[in-house]
């Protein structure tokens, strides 16, 4: 979904994609020198810098994106890039379909962001975190979580946020959807049976959900995993097993989300709490 003009035309450099995910795509990529020639692409482009200075031309003026900042680039809007000191730069950067973002805004105007640099700080830890994890396949709850993420953050950036209406929280509904994810933890849902047993739309349901509960479905079924997990190690069964058993992709995904729930990683978890019950049992 990319043009190929974002390749480097020189100096040493790194660009890789994360999966696509229909109208998503996640990169990171590093570059000395002059990285990319002017070009525009289709999509909404967000990135933030992670090393070095960005300088780079857009809308016939110059701008530079430091570390701790986030660029905002429209679609079809012309562009270049370079190195503005001989370090280099580093940055991961989120490609997304504007036909997304508008579906999200229930077809509302596309957001313009007057500004194309920003304080990282205005940018929702979701999608700092989630680019940081580029790599990482998105499924279907998580991909329409950062689409919705990701239109909220450019209307808000855009000055836009009164326009959205204010709509009354659907609380037996969504309850119904958190009551289902309880159930089955270790299934990858569909946000269209999410659709259908709350009776509305997924970018509703991923509003909501958060608002209502305080974290965002896909977020709520991996803390309802991370129960799983715990439980099973509390009986004893090995981390793969746990793993497996839960519903992770594989040990180290089970142990990411785990050390990011707990402060631990699971096997000093196990250290940890068996240390404690064994001075309990001393006395």
């Amino acid at each position: 979904m990319n043009d190929c003009a974002e390749l480097p035309c020189s100096g040493s450099h790194g660009l890789i994609f994360g999966p696509d995910a229909k109208g998503l795509q996640l990169a990171q990529a590093s570059f000395s020198r002059e990285a990319f020639s002017a070009h525009r692409h289709d999509t909404y482009a967000i990135g933030i810098t992670v090393s070095g200075v960005q300088a780079f031309r857009y809308r016939r003026e110059q701008h530079h994106c430091l570390p701790g900042q986030c660029h905002i680039l429209h679609p079809d809007e012309l562009h270049d890039g370079k190195a503005a000191t001989e370090a280099g730069f580093a940055y991961r950067i989120a490609y997304i379909d504007p036909a997304l973002v508008q579906a999200a805004l229930r077809g509302r105007t596309l957001p313009f962001v007057g500004s194309p640099v920003t304080d990282i700080s205005r940018l929702p830890d979701d999608i700092t975190g989630r680019l940081m994890r580029f790599d990482e396949p998105f499924d279907d709850l998580s991909r329409t979580e950062f689409i919705v993420s990701i239109a909220d953050f450019l209307e808000e950036a855009a000055g836009n946020r009164g326009i959205r209406k204010t709509e009354p929280l659907a609380l037996p509904q969504l309850s119904r959807v958190r009551d289902m994810i309880t159930a089955e933890p270790i299934r990858q849902f569909k946000m269209t049976e999410l659709e259908q047993i709350a009776g509305m739309d997924r970018w509703t349901i991923a509003r909501q959900f958060r608002l209502l509960f305080g974290t965002s479905p896909r977020r709520f079924r991996t803390l309802r995993q991370l129960d799983i997990t715990r439980n099973l190690l509390e009986k004893g069964a090995s981390l793969s097993v746990a793993a497996a058993e839960a519903g992770f992709a594989d040990q180290s995904h089970m142990t990411r989300h785990f050390k990011g729930a707990f402060g631990f990683t699971p096997r000093r978890w196990i250290e940890t709490t068996r240390s404690v019950s064994n001075a309990h049992e001393s006395r």
